[in-house]
């Protein structure tokens, strides 16, 4: 067998994990959030001043932000359960030592400070959950994408042959609905101003890079005979046109539809499309190919994945429109966002239930077909993690009122507003964006360069692949090649957003 079918047949035919472990692993990246936060208080605690050196910032990000999630996806992923509780354990250790220090150098009393923290004010424009939900999905699909190629990356993160929920399998999904969080028919930004006409021949227009990507990854890809998932999109397609397509038709959609009423689209589309699966034999096509044999004759046939899952993508992508909407409501205080998170996790449980019934009677969980299961499973786990970033940024905001000045980047700062009615009222003020911390923040460098980020993210993976023989690298070399391959990543990014430089003009 050549190296490419070697490496073919290393990441095909798999089933997935559990739905608990990935529920597991999704709470890495918010703990390690909170950690980094917690670990940046503390620092100003003990100096008085927060961190400002740009290379201390971006080695402390990468080391607490980003290792740990590499080691969580190879060496450590046979005891995964543990490094959650661990990262946990660590951030109690921290707040517990800021928490014994705050009492000799501040006179307001505890009590107070739970008193007061469910009316401190919050900057309704800016949600920090957002761009760290974004930036984490793009940086662990970038750790991903290379490491399934290495033995240390268990074979049950990878993406599923047909049914099953792997890790990379959300991932595709997560990028969908960071997407749509974000979109200009959420940000509002298209019918204020422009009549739907325009504002669609502006989505047509913006849509070009990511149509020029996937021309070039598919050239790239045939002329070097590098190895392919095809069942993953089909021979010809690949993520990059899935992208521009859902975005195109969501626009046309958007632009006939009341986007208060995205919600109704997206469960019209998933249950319908649902529906032509079980009832015609367009399953069996998707499986097998219009011959029964897999054959791919023809651009259909060739390609009936990735053409075919669109339907399920572009119902994810409008109900994860209305959840960016939602998240635009006016919340300006504490307890207005805990009311939401409660709302939030009540949502997430009724996924889960309609996720089992979905499994049971109708279809199992298919990122090769997007069924139905697949857009509540993906639904379900985003608006988890999301959750689970929510709850880590208010974490920090009470833990800020106890330490006076102190900031984290890309998190709601505390701070005392001009006049206040309230003896110890407390406003948060936006970090992240135009602040001064924010050039010393690796999730604000990442995400002002996001479709870079993943660009380079995938021109590296495939160099690695070429020079190294992956599927037979000894542990050592593999972390190695990993953390170097990881940093020179967010070096990458951290040096362009030093400099703000942004590369996008579409």
């Amino acid at each position: 067998m050549s190296q490419k079918h070697l490496k073919e047949a290393f990441i095909s035919n798999l089933n997935g994990t559990s739905l608990v472990e990935i529920t597991l692993g999704l709470s890495l990246a918010p703990l390690c959030l909170l950690c980094r936060g917690l670990l940046l208080i503390l620092y100003h605690l003990h100096y008085g001043k927060p961190l400002n050196s740009r290379k201390h910032n971006l080695l402390l990000d990468f080391l607490v932000l980003v290792s740990p999630l590499l080691f969580s996806c190879t060496v450590l992923s046979p005891i995964l359960f543990l490094v959650p509780t661990t990262i946990a354990a660590l951030c109690a250790g921290i707040f517990s030592k800021i928490y014994s220090q705050r009492n000799c150098k501040t006179r307001m009393p505890f009590r107070q400070i739970i008193k007061d923290f469910p009316r401190t004010s919050l900057d309704p424009e800016y949600i920090p959950a957002i761009t760290v939900f974004r930036v984490y999905v793009n940086v662990l699909t970038a750790i991903s994408i290379l490491a399934v190629d290495f033995p240390q990356y268990p074979r049950r993160y990878a993406k599923a042959e047909t049914y099953g929920t792997g890790v990379m399998d959300f991932g595709v999904g997560a990028f969908i609905f960071g997407n749509a969080l974000v979109c200009p028919e959420v940000r509002q930004k298209c019918y204020e101003t422009r009549s739907k006409f325009s504002s669609l021949t502006r989505q047509l227009f913006s849509i070009w890079p990511l149509m020029f990507l996937g021309v070039g990854r598919l050239l790239s890809v045939k002329s070097m005979d590098y190895q392919e998932h095809t069942s993953e999109y089909g021979v010809h397609w690949n993520f990059f046109f899935t992208l521009a397509f859902v975005r195109l038709a969501a626009s046309l959609l958007l632009a006939v539809f009341p986007k208060t009423k995205s919600w109704i689209v997206a469960i019209n589309l998933a249950v319908f499309y649902q529906l032509i699966l079980n009832t015609t034999p367009l399953k069996m096509f998707i499986l097998h190919g219009s011959d029964g044999t897999d054959a791919r004759a023809g651009f259909f046939d060739a390609n009936r994945e990735g053409l075919l899952s669109l339907f399920g993508y572009l119902a994810i992508y409008m109900a994860s429109v209305q959840v960016g909407l939602w998240l635009l409501k006016c919340r300006n205080s504490v307890r207005s966002w805990m009311a939401g998170a409660c709302f939030l996790l009540l949502v997430v449980l009724v996924f889960f239930v309609f996720l089992r019934v979905s499994q049971a009677y109708v279809d199992p969980v298919s990122r090769r077909m997007a069924n139905l299961s697949y857009c509540i499973w993906v639904m379900a786990h985003c608006l988890t993690l999301f959750l689970f970033f929510v709850v880590t940024d208010l974490t920090l905001v009470f833990t800020k009122l106890l330490v006076k000045g102190a900031s984290v980047p890309c998190s709601w700062d505390v701070a005392k507003p001009p006049s206040t009615s309230t003896r110890h009222s407390t406003v948060a003020m936006p970090v992240g964006r135009d602040d001064k911390l924010s050039h010393v923040c690796l999730i604000s460098a990442i995400n002002k360069n996001q479709l870079l980020f993943f660009l380079l993210a995938n021109v590296l993976t495939g160099t690695v692949n070429i020079l190294i023989d992956t599927i037979h690298s000894r542990t050592a070399f593999t972390l190695g090649v990993l953390h170097l391959y990881m940093f020179l990543n967010c070096l990458i990014m951290h040096v362009l957003h030093g400099r703000n430089i942004v590369l996008k003009f579409w």
